[in-house]
């Protein structure tokens, strides 16, 4: 990558060895960016927080936590779906595919396709985009166990990641975006991200993205209600996020996770409600928040699909579908895609 590039993008490239490097914003820029989108996202009459911000580094081992849960059914049916399907997308690839992965892998779902890549490759090239750093520490652990992969991170969010990549160089990229995280996109951004995603993409390059299927409410509700509290502890994690980076002082005690499934628009609805009347000062986001007890604060939509709806998008952001695997009881969709050209 040129020099003009990177400096471009403000982008500071870091050697861990000799087989794993990544790249990182310029930290005051990515600082900014957060307090930012904190001070108008807190500052709307209906308030929010993206769901992007979930994830810093305890968010993320919470996530992990979540994805062992006896009633969280996405990754379990995910994995069952990719253990199956492996050897038959292996003949959609070749030895020049590299993987770029939307969101840092150390799980078994990520060592699934790096196994099948192990088989066919002598050298495996692995891109993982994330906004969080564990991307690092989750690359080490796969560099620790597959003794063929060269990881080259990218700390950044996945639209800036992608469009990184595409001035990179000229290989062929099996994108994966897997779990149900195109979920948190509403429809109307749901399509602007797979536009996005199209252009980012050589002619040759796939694309395989995991889609959560409408399926029974008692089903969706638990999934995101866990008896253990791990879904809670996530969600109001983005609070201590912000008072950690910057300098707020909520108190998590006067907090609760809140969320629900919304049938007429085919999506979980996730909150955090104030208990009590309160004030919050963000002095990075320079910002002073009142809320009301009962007020919702929104952290994440997660929308599901039928497979009529998921052929329509496709077709309407520029992919031609090679093929969908689902598990046995129809409740989770792995699609593969290309660019139509």
């Amino acid at each position: 990558m040129s020099k003009t590039i990177q400096k471009n993008l403000n982008y500071k490239k870091y050697f861990v060895n000799s087989n794993l490097c990544y790249f990182k914003l310029n930290s005051s820029k990515s600082e900014k960016s957060f307090a930012d989108e904190i001070h108008f996202s807190l500052n709307q009459k209906s308030k929010f927080i993206s769901p992007k911000f979930f994830y810093d580094h305890k968010g993320s081992e919470l996530f992990e936590q979540i994805c062992n849960l006896p009633e969280y059914y996405p990754t379990r049916i995910e994995i069952g779906i990719l253990k199956k399907l492996k050897n038959e997308l292996a003949n959609y690839l070749n030895d020049s595919f590299r993987l770029v992965e939307l969101g840092s892998g150390s799980s078994i779902k990520t060592r699934i396709i790096l196994d099948m890549l192990s088989q066919i490759q002598d050298h495996v090239e692995y891109f993982p985009i994330d906004i969080s750093e564990i991307l690092t520490t989750s690359s080490k652990l796969l560099q620790e166990d597959f003794s063929k992969l060269h990881t080259t991170g990218i700390i950044d969010t996945y639209e800036s990641g992608l469009e990184f990549l595409k001035n990179y160089d000229n290989g062929n990229n099996l994108i994966i975006f897997l779990g149900s995280s195109f979920g948190n996109f509403s429809p109307d951004e749901g399509k602007e991200f797979l536009k996005k995603v199209n252009l980012t993409m050589k002619n040759n390059d796939l694309f395989l993205i995991g889609l959560d299927l409408v399926k029974n409410k008692i089903i969706l509700e638990n999934a995101y209600n866990d008896s253990q509290g791990i879904t809670a502890r996530f969600n109001l994690n983005v609070l201590s996020r912000i008072n950690d980076e910057l300098s707020a002082d909520f108190n998590l005690d006067n907090f609760s996770h809140y969320s629900l499934y919304n049938e007429s628009e085919q999506r979980i609805e996730m909150y955090l409600k104030s208990l009590l009347n309160q004030s919050i000062i963000i002095p990075k986001a320079n910002l002073s928040l009142t809320l009301e007890k009962n007020e919702l604060i929104h952290t994440e939509y997660s929308y599901k699909y039928t497979l009529s709806q998921i052929r329509e998008l496709m077709f309407q952001t520029g992919f031609s579908i090679e093929n969908i695997w689902l598990d046995e009881n129809k409740q989770f969709a792995l699609t593969l895609i290309s660019k139509n050209i």
